[in-house]
């Protein structure tokens, strides 16, 4: 069998100087074969078990079934379920991996190793969230003490998603070990990068259009009206209408009018747009936290809240000013 490597100590200054100048160290293989996962992060947990480091599994079954019998079932080795983990939106994932830390460094653990396999879900709709997912990781989980490996099942993922894999993380590891990633692309340019769907419902004439928003309350009383009827569980409704509350302030506050709504319902979503006519905004971060970090009495957590509260949240600008979209899935 090839012999890969992941371990932590052949390269532990490397890691120090990682940790030290906050990045986040965040590693990729693509695997083909289910010993070269065994290769790679074996050594790289039990190392770090070692060096006083925790070490978290968060995988698909079929991955973390070969990880436990290869560890021997080292209760050291923590086995996370990974719905538990990757939920289906990208925030609570980033928030998820920080408690993690949070919880570790109370017991005196000096950093968290994880090894982690995203499911990507089965759409390219649902792709482009986790693309983006593994590109901001890089910046929002710098100052926190996690080290991760990433495993792609390079025989299942379609090719979008192992090429995102390859720019994303700023290391690879290969038979020959651990290695600075060339095709690795900074963060703020890669999600640039990215498109903006296409969305069919845009095309069609909306459900409701308020041309010029002015108040709030009727606002929202007028959106509630629209989704009335809808075949969808009462507290997904509330939290889309709460997303929707929060985007159109901001727009208001931070736009300039006309600010606008469109609402569609579909088969199987419902999408909203909201548009004003100011300069936008152009952080491609935005929103995969508080703004404000910890100190949430600043507030900014309007678009983090959406982010949480909405299946995919698509921000874009032009001359005309800047469209944030809102979807939500229906069962």
């Amino acid at each position: 069998m090839t012999q890969w490597s992941a371990g932590g100590r052949s390269d532990a200054p490397a890691v120090d100087h990682l940790r030290s100048s906050g990045a986040y160290p965040h590693d990729a293989l693509l695997y083909e074969k289910p010993e070269q996962v065994v290769a790679a992060a074996v050594p790289f947990l039990l190392e770090g078990l070692e060096a006083g480091d925790a070490a978290v599994v968060a995988t698909s079954a079929a991955t973390a079934s070969v990880l436990r019998d290869a560890v021997d079932g080292d209760p050291r080795v923590h086995v996370l379920e990974r719905g538990d983990v990757y939920r289906a939106r990208t925030p609570t994932a980033i928030t998820t991996f920080r408690q993690l830390a949070e919880q570790r460094a109370a017991e005196g653990v000096v950093r968290v190793r994880i090894v982690g396999e995203v499911d990507f879900g089965e759409t390219e709709r649902d792709w482009l969230e986790w693309q983006r997912y593994e590109s901001v990781i890089n910046k929002a989980l710098a100052d926190w003490p996690l080290w991760g490996l990433c495993v792609f099942d390079a025989r299942r993922l379609p090719e979008t998603v192992l090429e995102s894999a390859r720019r994303t993380h700023g290391r690879v590891v290969t038979p020959e070990g651990r290695a600075d990633n060339p095709d690795f692309v900074a963060p703020a340019d890669y999600l640039r990068s990215l498109p903006i769907p296409v969305e069919p419902l845009e095309r069609t004439p909306p459900r409701l259009w308020v041309r010029d928003i002015t108040d709030f309350i009727a606002l929202r009383h007028t959106v509630a009206a629209a989704l009335a009827t809808v075949d969808a569980p009462p507290d997904a409704v509330e939290d889309y209408l709460l997303a929707i509350d929060e985007m159109t302030s901001n727009a208001v506050r931070h736009g300039k009018p006309p600010v606008s709504l469109r609402l569609w319902v579909g088969q199987d979503r419902i999408v909203c747009s909201i548009d004003d006519h100011g300069p936008g905004f152009d952080d491609p971060f935005a929103g995969y936290g508080p703004a404000h970090g910890d100190d949430l009495s600043r507030g900014g957590m309007g678009l983090w809240l959406a982010r949480q509260l909405c299946d995919h949240v698509d921000i874009s600008g032009d001359d005309d000013g800047a469209h944030v979209r809102l979807t939500i899935r229906l069962p």
